[in-house]
């Protein structure tokens, strides 16, 4: 229950608080760059790891991350309510990077599956962790903005990831490949995925050095709700939370089989190669999806000054 008499703390100042939110946007960025990569390594995969099914490389791109990221988004949601949130952003930022890098090493269908898996658990723990750290520097009445420029990541690094990463590959795949001891070869496409893996190792700890944790509000400012009061509350608001589910599941659905096959239908018919693909799609999804996310936000601010 709540306590009456519990004060609830100021907000930060607004330079700390985005601070945080610009931390938390590149982290984003970070996450999508890592799971968008695969989308222009399709036929080089294909080739590398000796498929002959599209459906494999689409199993990889989506299935292999989707499932574990959603069946993990919920364990890792309960840690972020009572946790070190931004403990939890570092550690799977970690993980996802290790997992991405991983990719780099594999040599069958299974052993890229695996990566993958570790990629969508190591990210499902930057949402919850983010939103409940956000939703705890600013008032309701800003929230729409910071919500709406924390989710630019989603544009920011998949516009990255084909800007940059398509002229990677292209570099990448005619080089010479590695021979690590103990680790065997790596083909030069295979080095894409150290090239947006590795970096993140780099950033984990200056992410924990620079961010703190927030203080609580509200109810959670006290203690985590006992689990039964969170199912308790899904079956209250089951239709609400259902048909918000389902919105969001159609839209990714959509956007992200879209994005995750058009590299290589600009291949198949069109010849382009990775690189002349990357930069004018990337262009487009960097500039006017950050955009459209961000007066999104912005309006909702607006809205709900009015009333609405």
């Amino acid at each position: 229950m709540d306590d009456p008499h519990r004060v609830e703390p100021d907000y930060p100042p607004a330079a700390k608080a985005w601070y945080v939110v610009g931390a938390l946007t590149v982290v984003y960025v970070f996450s999508f760059l890592d799971r968008q990569i695969l989308s222009l390594l399709v036929e080089d995969m294909k080739t590398g790891l000796n498929l002959d099914k599209d459906w494999q490389a689409g199993f990889l791109m989506g299935p292999a991350f989707a499932i574990f990221y959603t069946l993990f988004g919920f364990p890792l949601g309960r840690m972020a309510d009572s946790g070190v949130r931004r403990n939890l952003v570092a550690a799977g930022l970690t993980v996802w990077s290790l997992m991405t890098a991983g990719c780099g090493l594999a040599k069958s269908f299974w052993h890229m599956m695996l990566g993958r898996i570790g990629v969508g658990v190591g990210e499902a723990s930057l949402g919850p962790s983010a939103y409940s750290i956000i939703a705890d520097m600013f008032p309701r009445h800003k929230m729409g903005a910071a919500m709406g420029f924390y989710t630019m990541g989603i544009y920011l690094g998949s516009g990255v990831a084909f800007m940059a990463g398509g002229p990677a590959v292209d570099l990448f795949r005619g080089s010479e490949p590695w021979s690590l001891p103990l680790l065997g070869e790596v083909p030069g496409w295979q080095k894409v995925f150290f090239a947006v893996g590795l970096p993140g190792l780099l950033l984990a700890p200056i992410f924990l050095w620079t961010v703190k944790e927030p203080v609580r509000r509200g109810a959670a400012q006290a203690v985590s709700p006992p689990l039964r009061e969170v199912l308790a509350y899904f079956r209250q608001n089951a239709a609400t939370l259902g048909l918000h589910g389902l919105g969001f599941a159609l839209l990714a659905f959509s956007s992200y089989g879209t994005a995750a096959w058009l590299p290589t239908l600009f291949l198949r018919v069109h010849g382009w190669s990775a690189g002349e693909f990357g930069l004018p799609y990337g262009l487009i999804v960097f500039v006017f999806g950050s955009l459209g996310i961000f007066s999104g936000g912005v309006l909702a601010d607006k809205l709900l000054a009015r009333g609405k």
